[in-house]
Protein backbone atom coordinates (compact mmCIF):
# COMPACT_ATOMS: atom_id res chain seq x y z
CA UNK A 1 0.00 0.00 0.00
CA UNK A 2 1.79 3.32 -1.22
CA UNK A 3 0.40 6.63 0.72
CA UNK A 4 1.91 9.78 -1.05
CA UNK A 5 -1.08 11.61 -0.35
CA UNK A 6 -3.22 11.27 2.79
CA UNK A 7 -6.72 12.27 1.60
CA UNK A 8 -10.17 11.71 3.55
CA UNK A 9 -10.72 8.61 1.27
CA UNK A 10 -7.29 7.06 2.19
CA UNK A 11 -7.72 7.69 5.73
CA UNK A 12 -11.37 5.83 5.51
CA UNK A 13 -9.79 2.72 3.52
CA UNK A 14 -6.86 2.69 5.85
CA UNK A 15 -9.79 2.47 8.63
CA UNK A 16 -11.49 -0.28 6.89
CA UNK A 17 -7.92 -2.32 6.31
CA UNK A 18 -8.83 -1.73 2.30
CA UNK A 19 -5.79 -2.34 0.08
CA UNK A 20 -5.24 0.72 -2.51
CA UNK A 21 -3.00 2.35 -4.33
CA UNK A 22 -2.49 6.48 -4.74
CA UNK A 23 -1.44 7.69 -8.10
CA UNK A 24 -0.91 11.74 -8.07
CA UNK A 25 -0.79 13.54 -11.27
CA UNK A 26 -0.35 16.86 -12.57
CA UNK A 27 -3.48 18.42 -13.93
CA UNK A 28 -4.36 22.34 -15.34
CA UNK A 29 -7.48 23.99 -13.55
CA UNK A 30 -9.33 23.52 -16.74
CA UNK A 31 -8.67 20.17 -17.07
CA UNK A 32 -11.46 17.99 -16.03
CA UNK A 33 -11.65 15.13 -18.27
CA UNK A 34 -11.97 11.39 -17.24
CA UNK A 35 -10.30 10.15 -20.59
CA UNK A 36 -7.19 12.41 -19.41
CA UNK A 37 -6.71 11.25 -15.90
CA UNK A 38 -7.21 7.17 -17.30
CA UNK A 39 -3.98 8.60 -19.69
CA UNK A 40 -2.16 10.37 -17.14
CA UNK A 41 -2.42 7.62 -14.71
CA UNK A 42 -2.35 4.86 -17.10
CA UNK A 43 -5.02 2.97 -17.00
CA UNK A 44 -7.87 2.62 -20.06
CA UNK A 45 -10.57 4.81 -19.40
CA UNK A 46 -13.37 2.05 -18.55
CA UNK A 47 -11.49 1.39 -15.19
CA UNK A 48 -11.38 5.04 -14.31
CA UNK A 49 -14.90 6.30 -12.76
CA UNK A 50 -15.97 9.33 -12.62
CA UNK A 51 -18.24 10.49 -9.30
CA UNK A 52 -21.11 12.50 -9.97
CA UNK A 53 -23.40 14.17 -7.66
CA UNK A 54 -27.12 14.18 -8.79
CA UNK A 55 -30.52 15.03 -7.98
CA UNK A 56 -33.68 13.30 -8.43
CA UNK A 57 -37.40 14.64 -9.05
CA UNK A 58 -37.97 13.92 -5.53
CA UNK A 59 -35.25 16.25 -4.54
CA UNK A 60 -33.25 13.54 -3.31
CA UNK A 61 -29.13 14.01 -3.85
CA UNK A 62 -27.53 10.54 -4.65
CA UNK A 63 -23.65 9.83 -6.14
CA UNK A 64 -23.38 8.23 -9.65
CA UNK A 65 -21.12 6.39 -9.96
CA UNK A 66 -19.69 5.24 -14.38
CA UNK A 67 -16.79 4.68 -16.71
CA UNK A 68 -14.99 7.55 -17.27
CA UNK A 69 -15.43 6.47 -21.34
CA UNK A 70 -19.35 6.49 -20.77
CA UNK A 71 -22.32 8.81 -20.22
CA UNK A 72 -24.53 8.75 -17.55
CA UNK A 73 -27.93 7.82 -18.36
CA UNK A 74 -29.93 9.67 -16.54
CA UNK A 75 -33.58 7.66 -16.87
CA UNK A 76 -31.60 4.45 -15.82
CA UNK A 77 -29.94 6.17 -12.40
CA UNK A 78 -33.85 7.73 -11.75
CA UNK A 79 -34.71 3.65 -12.09
CA UNK A 80 -32.12 2.86 -9.75
CA UNK A 81 -32.96 5.76 -7.39
CA UNK A 82 -36.56 5.02 -7.41
CA UNK A 83 -37.06 7.86 -8.88
CA UNK A 84 -39.22 9.66 -11.40
CA UNK A 85 -36.82 11.43 -13.12
CA UNK A 86 -32.13 12.29 -11.86
CA UNK A 87 -30.24 15.31 -13.41
CA UNK A 88 -26.86 16.69 -11.86
CA UNK A 89 -26.79 18.85 -9.30
CA UNK A 90 -25.96 22.57 -9.79
CA UNK A 91 -22.22 22.97 -9.91
CA UNK A 92 -23.11 25.58 -7.29
CA UNK A 93 -24.20 22.90 -4.94
CA UNK A 94 -21.37 20.14 -5.18
CA UNK A 95 -18.62 21.67 -2.89
CA UNK A 96 -21.21 22.94 0.08
CA UNK A 97 -23.06 19.27 -0.52
CA UNK A 98 -20.23 17.02 -0.75
CA UNK A 99 -16.90 19.18 0.63
CA UNK A 100 -15.19 18.54 -2.85
CA UNK A 101 -14.74 20.47 -5.54
CA UNK A 102 -15.46 19.74 -9.50
CA UNK A 103 -12.77 17.19 -10.29
CA UNK A 104 -12.13 15.87 -6.97
CA UNK A 105 -15.62 14.40 -5.41
CA UNK A 106 -15.33 11.13 -4.14
CA UNK A 107 -18.30 9.32 -2.29
CA UNK A 108 -15.68 8.64 1.12
CA UNK A 109 -15.70 11.20 3.43
CA UNK A 110 -18.54 13.76 1.59
CA UNK A 111 -20.40 15.92 4.31
CA UNK A 112 -22.92 13.99 3.67
CA UNK A 113 -24.03 10.09 3.27
CA UNK A 114 -26.26 10.20 0.14
CA UNK A 115 -26.98 6.99 -1.48
CA UNK A 116 -24.49 5.73 -4.06
CA UNK A 117 -25.10 4.10 -7.40
CA UNK A 118 -22.20 2.41 -9.73
CA UNK A 119 -22.24 1.17 -13.32
CA UNK A 120 -22.40 -2.49 -13.30
CA UNK A 121 -19.69 -2.14 -15.67
CA UNK A 122 -17.48 -1.51 -12.36
CA UNK A 123 -17.63 -6.26 -11.91
CA UNK A 124 -15.64 -6.53 -15.11
CA UNK A 125 -12.20 -5.65 -13.85
CA UNK A 126 -9.90 -6.59 -11.29
CA UNK A 127 -8.63 -2.92 -10.31
CA UNK A 128 -10.39 0.26 -10.63
CA UNK A 129 -10.01 4.16 -9.92
CA UNK A 130 -11.60 6.57 -8.84
CA UNK A 131 -10.71 10.64 -6.89
CA UNK A 132 -9.30 10.23 -3.88
CA UNK A 133 -11.29 13.67 -2.88
CA UNK A 134 -8.49 16.09 -4.50
CA UNK A 135 -7.92 17.10 -7.68
CA UNK A 136 -4.60 15.11 -9.41
CA UNK A 137 -5.33 12.85 -6.65
CA UNK A 138 -6.63 9.23 -7.81
CA UNK A 139 -7.19 5.89 -5.87
CA UNK A 140 -6.93 2.48 -6.66
CA UNK A 141 -8.76 -0.19 -5.63
CA UNK A 142 -10.79 -3.57 -6.19
CA UNK A 143 -14.15 -3.08 -6.87
CA UNK A 144 -15.54 -4.93 -4.51
CA UNK A 145 -13.71 -3.23 -1.95
CA UNK A 146 -15.11 -0.08 -3.40
CA UNK A 147 -18.66 -1.02 -3.23
CA UNK A 148 -18.26 -2.22 0.51
CA UNK A 149 -16.42 0.81 1.46
CA UNK A 150 -18.91 2.78 -0.70
CA UNK A 151 -21.96 1.00 0.25
CA UNK A 152 -22.61 1.39 -3.13
CA UNK A 153 -26.15 -0.04 -5.54
CA UNK A 154 -24.62 -1.84 -8.25
CA UNK A 155 -26.88 -1.11 -11.08
CA UNK A 156 -26.85 -0.31 -15.66
CA UNK A 157 -26.26 3.35 -15.13
CA UNK A 158 -24.00 4.29 -18.03
CA UNK A 159 -24.44 4.78 -22.15
CA UNK A 160 -21.52 3.09 -23.15
CA UNK A 161 -19.24 5.20 -25.68
CA UNK A 162 -16.82 1.89 -26.14
CA UNK A 163 -16.54 -1.26 -25.55
CA UNK A 164 -15.24 -2.37 -21.80
CA UNK A 165 -12.28 -4.41 -21.68
CA UNK A 166 -11.87 -6.49 -18.56
CA UNK A 167 -7.87 -5.67 -18.18
CA UNK A 168 -5.76 -4.92 -15.43
CA UNK A 169 -2.38 -3.81 -15.16
CA UNK A 170 0.48 -6.34 -13.69
CA UNK A 171 0.69 -4.93 -11.07
CA UNK A 172 -2.62 -5.64 -9.62
CA UNK A 173 -1.84 -9.01 -9.20
CA UNK A 174 -0.99 -8.86 -5.77
CA UNK A 175 -4.12 -7.10 -4.27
Amino acid sequence: MTTVHKTNAARILDGLQIPYEIREYALEPEEFSAELVARKIGMPAEQVFKTLLCVTSEKQHVFAVVPGDAELDFKKLATAAGARKAEMASLKDVQPLTGYVRGGVTVFGAKKNFPVFVDETIELFDAISVSAGTRGVQVLLKPQDYLRAAKATVADLARQNAEPRAQSPESWKSL
